[in-house]
């Protein structure tokens, strides 16, 4: 279960943050891929094929499944669980699984307009995740400030478009959110902020922060007060939901799409660290590095190796 955040209104900076919670371990690391790569969909059953236009920094886990990324023109995806998913039916479009969701938005668009646009083209499909078939729905946004939620509910893609949907958390589908929203101050309700770690609690209380924040002085204010918002959302180790279950958050990240610059905190390190992508932008050879190593502190840019696993 996980939380977005998106400060689109901002005269500084245009950043947005996010948490993974997961009930089991993981193993996140950086994944560099310059512009040119040729990608013909590491599932047996995508049939989607492309060359990447934009070179982009992503977080990858597992067999190579994008979770979170930006790149190189400031257009960012993020993918959290939606465990009521229901996914279009098969047609003539090429199949694109949901491992790939993210690097397919990185790898083509530039901008949240031209990703709803060419998304269109392809039918999203799931696929197995450490054993486990895990709903997905994606935030995406730009440096322009532009927004999108795209979900599948009830066998069709539903896009949100717009630099107003800023939170996104998981289930209910996006308009049962925001119909909660309502109930509570300043968006319409009088009941306070709810202090839960469920994902209608989370996404009120992100929206409420986010509603608060004062205009930053630069653009490391900026990043600090959206990863101060997500922290709130985010959930300690054994913290239960109601019905028991424990997804804790396992880490937070932040883009800042004005200035390209990607954030990273683990729950189980002590240090922030930072990638800057116009450090990367002369590397023409995909490269990684372990996003969990614990001798990382600070800009990590130069750590990042080639790695066949980049590939």
């Amino acid at each position: 279960m996980c939380t977005r955040v998106f400060w689109s209104d901002n005269a500084v900076a245009r950043v947005a943050g996010r948490t993974l919670d997961l009930s089991f371990l993981d193993s996140p690391r950086f994944q560099w891929r310059p512009a040119g790569q040729a990608e013909s969909g590491f599932n047996v059953d995508d049939s989607a094929a492309w060359t990447s236009k934009f070179a982009s920094l992503a977080i990858v886990e597992w067999d190579n499944d994008y979770l979170d990324g930006m790149n190189d023109r400031g257009l960012a995806a993020h993918a959290l669980m939606f465990t009521t998913a229901e996914y279009e039916p098969q047609d003539a479009r090429p199949q694109l699984s949901t491992s790939r969701w993210v690097q397919y938005i990185l790898d083509n668009f530039a901008t949240v307009a031209e990703a709803i646009q060419g998304l269109a083209e392809v039918r999203v499909a799931p696929v197995s995740i450490m054993g486990q078939e895990l709903g997905v729905h994606i935030a995406i946004e730009d440096a322009s400030g532009d927004s999108a939620i795209i979900e599948p509910v009830d066998g069709t893609m539903v896009v949100h478009h717009g630099r107003e949907h800023r939170v996104m958390a998981n289930s209910p589908k996006f308009t049962d959110q925001l119909a909660n929203l309502e109930r509570y101050r300043p968006f319409g309700g009088e009941l306070p902020p709810p202090g839960d770690i469920t994902s209608l609690d989370r996404f009120v209380r992100a929206s409420y922060f986010l509603h608060f924040l004062p205009e930053p002085q630069d653009e490391e204010e900026a990043v600090s007060s959206v990863m101060q918002v997500v922290a709130t959302v985010a959930k300690p180790p054994g913290a239960p939901y109601p019905e028991g279950d424990i997804y804790p958050t396992r880490w937070l990240s932040a883009v800042d799409l004005t200035n390209l610059d990607y954030f990273f905190w683990s729950r189980v390190r002590p240090s922030l660290i930072r990638i800057s992508l116009a450090n990367l932008s002369q590397q023409q050879l995909p490269c990684s590095l372990d996003a969990f190593d614990p001798a990382l502190a600070g800009e990590v840019s130069a750590a990042l190796r080639q790695s066949p696993t980049a590939l």
